[in-house]
């Protein structure tokens, strides 16, 4: 699959843009191994590439995945940034079924138009085609992207502990990203859906919606706020709600929050424009969100908020085209907020930047129905990330992009393959998907250039043999 290049002029235009509007100047000069630059090599040398890696191996250097090193990404712009991140994708090759997120009511990704595109319900294409969110190629692509572009951490929609309608397939798709985000160094934390707690009473499994809300906070106490990636701020953990919705009384809130000593207390981030009446003195701050006004009410919620002298959290998104009503699903939202090719992107990154909020949300990386993700897709490409990799100031480039791609692109080629058997005349490391977790590791120690002729000698070697 190749990426679909964005208009040059353009991307030029906004990423001067973020130049003036960063604090410090951004240095991409990098070089970040001791081989030539130019990254194509002749195929001689490449098959000498692939010996140097295998023996490597045999003086013992890992092939493994996972080494919880972290991948030590240098920033030139201070603020944090986080990505809200769905993990709500099921498809049939990984789970045995498309799940509602690419179906909705009425679509079928098993139908596959002339251009090879499967039948999703969104108005955009992951560059990758639809995917399962508990897909460890995928998680592996998605966070190596999240790193070159800049990203510090991740925070999951999660909708409660419990087992009904779809909410233990995303608990479990949440915690099976644990250890990758553990291996790349990337912070998370999760953002409640408060009307679950409701749910939770009218199935029977919570006698009322305050001891719902306290099953759920202790789940998540226990289970992620040990986590050692568990995104903090002052020491305190973070907890988004996505409201609240349903539990909206500071009385309730008070009593929901007593199952916390004062050392894990979390900072209690709920949506703008609800902390003072409906959280009370629990609230940390607020966050914004994508709203039919637009730049308006990022106005407001800088304005009118810190006069509380609470955490501000700014959003930051490409757009908004909800696809429900096409999807079958019904009328959700009857405006949009057009992409622009990147211009919304520009706007809201910048307004956020300029108001001095804390820190910044992502509004999304990947909600595909809403049509606000900034992951790369058929539509836009790298360009998001490209113009995130301006802000943020990290070394990378398009270039670096391509590459994690092309890592997800060979493992999904090679992942057929059974394991080479071994004979007296071959060595141990036969199979050559050892080389795709080495140019991992190379890519988490920023040595790009040699992920990228690693996988160049595999696709030239092995991409046709399996």
């Amino acid at each position: 699959m190749h990426q679909k290049q964005p208009n040059i002029y353009l991307y030029v235009a906004l990423a001067v843009i973020f130049l003036i509007s960063c604090e410090k100047e951004v240095d991409n000069s990098f070089d970040n191994t001791s081989i030539p630059s130019e990254t194509t090599l002749s195929a001689i040398d490449l098959k000498q590439l692939l010996k140097e890696e295998d023996s490597l191996l045999e003086q013992g250097e890992t092939g493994k995945i996972m080494d919880i090193t972290g991948m030590d990404v240098v920033k030139t712009n201070p603020k944090k940034v986080f990505a809200h991140y769905m993990p709500w994708f099921q498809s049939k090759p990984i789970d045995g079924y498309w799940g509602k997120h690419w179906t909705m009511a009425n679509k079928n990704p098993d139908s596959i138009d002339a251009s090879g595109k499967r039948e999703i319900a969104s108005h955009f294409y992951p560059l990758i085609g639809p995917y399962s969110s508990i897909d460890p190629d995928l998680q592996e692509y998605h966070f190596l992207m999240m790193k070159l572009a800049g990203i510090d951490g991740v925070i999951f929609d999660w909708y409660g502990s419990r087992d009904f309608y779809d909410y233990q397939i995303i608990k479990e798709a949440t915690e099976s990203f644990m250890w990758r985000l553990e291996d790349l160094g990337l912070d998370f934390s999760v953002m409640y859906e408060d009307r679950t707690a409701v749910q939770a009473v009218e199935l029977g499994f919570a006698p009322n919606k305050i001891e719902a809300a306290k099953q759920d906070f202790n789940y998540i106490k226990d289970t992620y706020f040990t986590s050692p990636r568990y995104m903090k701020w002052r020491n305190q953990p973070f907890l988004f709600v996505f409201g609240p919705h349903h539990i909206q009384e500071p009385e309730a809130w008070d009593e929901i929050f007593n199952i916390f000593t004062p050392e894990n207390k979390p900072n209690y981030l709920s949506l703008w424009g609800t902390a003072a009446n409906w959280v009370g003195e629990n609230a940390s701050g607020e966050f914004t969100w994508v709203d039919r006004t637009h730049l308006e009410a990022h106005d407001h919620y800088y304005w009118y908020y810190p006069q509380f002298n609470k955490m501000t959290v700014g959003s930051t998104y490409p757009g908004f085209i909800n696809f429900s009503e096409n999807g079958g699903w019904g009328l959700q939202h009857d405006w949009q907020i057009p992409h622009n090719n990147g211009d919304t992107f520009v706007e809201t990154l910048n307004y956020t930047h300029h108001q001095d909020a804390d820190f910044i949300q992502l509004i999304t990386w990947n909600d595909f129905g809403e049509g606000t993700m900034i992951e790369p897709t058929e539509e836009f490409g790298f360009m998001y990330l490209q113009l995130l990799q301006q802000y943020t100031g990290v070394p990378y480039t398009p270039e670096d992009l391509q590459t994690a791609l092309e890592l997800y692109q060979l493992r999904k080629v090679l992942s057929s393959s059974t394991t080479v058997a071994k004979s007296k005349t071959q060595k141990e490391y036969s199979n050559p998907v050892k080389y795709l977790d080495r140019a991992y590791l190379y890519m988490k120690k920023g040595q790009t250039k040699r992920a990228k002729l690693l996988l160049q000698a595999v696709r030239l070697f092995y991409g046709n043999k399996y």
